[in-house]
């Protein structure tokens, strides 16, 4: 097996330890006495919600609402699917927001709340707090993103400009049982943090989200200034926090996460005979930074038998007013192939959703050949790295990994393989 087959088939491996139809149904709960209503949202929300029809009792009331991003959905017969706008919100996405807070609102303690939650829903069920615009929101949302804010950054500030999140959709669920299955993608696991927690408690303020803003310098529109300055002047409300009464039957329970895929992308190589480190499944920082690390361990180990080293998390990319495209995981992957110039090793990083920042790619792979293969077609990897064209870099070498919506999301997966003959 070559070099790239073995990276490609780890990667297919942590894809298929965190698809919801293997990894929800355990944690399904038995049917309420009174009716089951299913909302949710997030890249994996169609797929989660047919896993749970096709394991709920057909005698037992089932119904409710989905959203997911565009191309994201599939055929389901109880629960309706949406399909609307990520990382940038939209109406559709709106919509179906308000649409699901209505419908909890009706629920009482003999019925059951059973949200569907994966990392993209806080887009995807981006419904504006009131006295908001969604272009308001839109546009605080696309100036965190374009200044390397982190994904708990985001979630400070979108907690607190939206109708369903921190702990916002457990709330209206008036008095009923509330159960969260939730793929994660965020480091750490933390329910508050995946998705903006529309089950969690949450325990950030507004206050906490003026001042993330004002540590990233983002100009505030003023609806959105005068919502967040009112409730930290607590002359509004704020998000429930942990101890509330509204969290009494709730559960948020973890189905699937970067650790559970990581390991089975560790276990495809061992399979093959080659041992394999799963360094952290909570890498973050600076995307060019992480390949600079990543790098050096490559090359402290070089000459000492084949390894793969297997990480996961979520980096960033700080982008320049003036860019090319690219999402974090090609750029990780352009620095790696820069700083291993010279050394036998091989490299996959790709995003489990399928979607590597807002391409049509996963991902991408390198090899030893990667920079003569560069220069025999003119490229210069440090200018396109400078121009934050990772994307472009590799279209033009043939090697993006392009796998269409995986339609779960359990954050990167990386692997880079050295010591291979």
């Amino acid at each position: 097996m070559t070099p790239r087959a073995l990276l490609l088939g780890s990667f297919r491996a942590a894809i298929a330890a965190a698809d919801p139809a293997q990894v929800l149904p355990p944690h399904l709960p038995p049917p309420p006495r009174g009716r089951t209503l299913v909302v949710g949202g997030g890249k994996a929300a169609a797929s989660m919600a047919a896993a749970v029809e096709a394991h709920w009792p057909a005698d037992a009331p089932l119904s409710g609402l989905v959203v997911t991003r565009y191309q994201h959905g599939l055929p389901t017969r109880r629960v309706e699917v949406v399909e609307a706008s990520h990382p940038l919100p939209d109406g559709r996405g709106q919509a179906a927001a308000l649409r699901m807070l209505e419908m909890a609102r009706e629920l009482g303690p003999d019925d059951l709340l059973l949200a569907l939650i994966s990392g993209g829903g806080s887009s995807l069920l981006a419904a504006p707090v009131e006295g908001m615009t969604l272009k308001e929101l839109r546009a605080v949302t696309k100036a965190l993103l374009g200044a390397g804010a982190t994904i708990h950054d985001i979630n400070t500030v979108r907690k607190h400009l939206t109708r369903l999140s921190g702990g916002r959709l457990a709330q209206a669920a008036n008095g009923a049982q509330v159960v969260a299955l939730i793929i994660s993608d965020v480091v750490g696991d933390d329910p508050t943090h995946i998705a903006s927690g529309p089950c969690a408690p949450d325990p950030t303020t507004c206050a906490d989200a003026l001042e993330r803003l004002q540590c990233f310098g983002i100009s505030l529109p003023p609806a959105v200034r005068h919502h967040l300055e009112t409730c930290a002047a607590q002359r509004s409300p704020d998000t429930p926090k942990p101890g509330d009464a509204c969290f009494a039957r709730v559960e948020n329970r973890i189905v699937a996460s970067a650790r559970g895929s990581l390991a089975a992308g560790a276990r495809h190589f061992e399979e093959q005979g080659i041992p394999a480190i799963v360094l952290s499944d909570s890498i973050s920082g600076d995307a060019q930074a992480v390949a600079r690390q990543h790098a050096a361990l490559v090359r402290a180990r070089a000459g000492n038998g084949p390894l793969a080293l297997v990480s996961g998390g979520e980096t960033t990319v700080t982008l320049q007013p003036r860019h090319g495209r690219g999402g974090r995981n090609t750029e990780f992957l352009l620095a790696t192939a820069l700083a291993l110039e010279g050394v036998p090793a091989w490299a996959i990083a790709c995003d489990t959703d399928g979607i590597d920042g807002s391409e049509d790619n996963a991902g991408a792979l390198i090899g030893p050949d990667t920079p003569a293969r560069a220069a025999a077609r003119g490229l210069d990897p440090g200018a396109f790295l400078a121009a934050h064209d990772s994307y472009g870099f590799f279209a033009a070498l043939g090697d993006l990994v392009v796998t269409g919506p995986t339609r779960t999301n359990v954050n990167d997966y990386r692997a880079l393989l050295v010591g291979l003959r």
